[in-house]
């Protein structure tokens, strides 16, 4: 029985919302509540810029009121430079530092102000960084099935990239379909020749999804032999620079009912899952 890890993301799909800004409370209930249900790892907040993303600007306070003593869920904060690295990796709680390195360049300056190869400092810093506390670093290969900017994208792009960041020492990273644009063909490719050529990396999945494309996308990954995926319940959130509304996150109840149909261990609870799939409905 393969055993898969599911990776949720409570910081994406929160981080979007522009119209109200969301109670330190409220946050770390939500996040408690996804604590019991048996996810590897929570992508619970960001320290970056408050201008940027101010629903994020009190994701210190809601790490103080998460309760950590009966969870096997790791934490992962997102951070755009060398300062969000240092500040986060003060936390002892936080496991992973993830860094969103854009394969497209107008992305990468839209997303961090940087450019790629400015960019390619900060990620080698941060790995420095990460290695002095005791943090591992996931790095998100945003754009990476391509882009709406017109960037150069081809799959051996995404494999030169592969290539530059492992031989940095990036251990863990996850393919980010930003805008919703992969197809299934593309998925397979990508993770059929890289997973088999780098088996010393950890590869995921941030899929971005309409409604009726979730399953050919996880199906793609998952038989191309991704064991990491990345969800949000009811696909809350996602790009902000998609072209599509209905394009959100990989909704996190579609995951668990693949693979449980697949017969494949993702650890989740499902009452404990019921009950924090309820407590999103009153967060969003």
């Amino acid at each position: 029985m393969k055993n898969i890890k599911i990776i949720e993301c409570p910081r994406d799909a929160m981080q979007g919302i522009k119209s109200h800004f969301i109670s330190t409370e409220k946050k770390a209930l939500y996040i408690n509540s996804l604590l019991k249900v048996g996810f590897d790892t929570i992508d619970f907040g960001s320290f970056v810029s408050p201008k940027a993303i101010p629903q994020m600007r009190d994701t210190a306070a809601v790490l103080s009121k998460l309760d950590l003593s009966k969870t096997e869920s790791k934490l992962l904060a997102i951070i755009a430079n060398t300062r969000g690295a240092n500040d986060a990796s003060q936390f002892e709680e936080i496991d992973y530092l993830g860094y969103p390195f854009s394969i497209s360049e107008n992305f990468q300056m839209r997303n961090t102000h940087k450019t790629i190869s400015e960019s390619l400092e900060t990620l080698e810093e941060i790995l420095n960084i990460a290695d002095k506390t005791n943090k591992e670093v996931v790095a998100y290969l945003s754009m990476g099935f391509g882009n709406p900017y017109g960037d150069p994208w081809n799959v051996d792009i995404v494999g030169n990239w592969t290539e530059k960041l492992s031989k940095m020492g990036v251990k863990i990273l996850s393919l980010s379909d930003t805008i919703g644009s992969s197809t299934p063909e593309v998925i397979d490719y990508l993770f059929s020749n890289l997973i088999s050529k780098y088996p010393e990396i950890e590869f995921g999945a941030h899929l971005h999804t309409t409604p009726n494309k979730w399953h050919e996308k996880v199906d793609a990954a998952y038989k191309a032999g991704c064991l990491r995926f990345d969800g949000a319940i009811k696909g809350y959130g996602g790009c902000p620079m998609a072209k599509d509304e209905l394009t959100g996150n990989m909704p996190t109840e579609k995951l668990i009912s693949y693979f449980t149909a697949q017969k494949a261990n993702t650890n989740i609870k499902p009452m404990s899952f019921e009950s924090a799939y309820n407590k999103a409905l009153e967060v969003f």
